[in-house]
């Protein structure tokens, strides 16, 4: 998809995944869920594609996912079972930032 912007939502063409688009760099980057581009909210998906294998552990609703510098970010609004990925690299779950302690 080529209009990624932050507030952009998005769908996976293999299972029921929707994401909302938090950061993303504007290098051209294809996001995909389980090996499929990931496609605008009403965009016909193509029939009959399942994650591929390795791209199937799924994602968790309410979660951000991330890259290892942070330059994408992705919020998870319907969960399913294909993996996140920004081009050939699997997002993570971004974890929370230490709150300093208050004495």
């Amino acid at each position: 998809m080529s209009d990624l912007v932050p507030g952009a939502r998005l769908r996976s063409q293999v299972d029921v995944t929707e994401v909302v688009v938090i950061r993303v760099p504007s290098d051209g980057l294809v996001l995909k869920c389980g090996g499929f581009e990931m496609v605008g909210p009403d965009t016909q998906a193509e029939p009959g594609h399942a994650p591929l294998a390795g791209l199937d552990t799924g994602n968790v609703l309410g979660k951000r996912y991330t890259d290892e510098e942070g330059r994408v970010e992705l919020l998870v609004t319907k969960a399913g079972s294909g993996t996140l990925t920004a081009g050939d690299i699997v997002l993570t779950i971004r974890q929370p930032r230490a709150l300093p302690s208050s004495d």
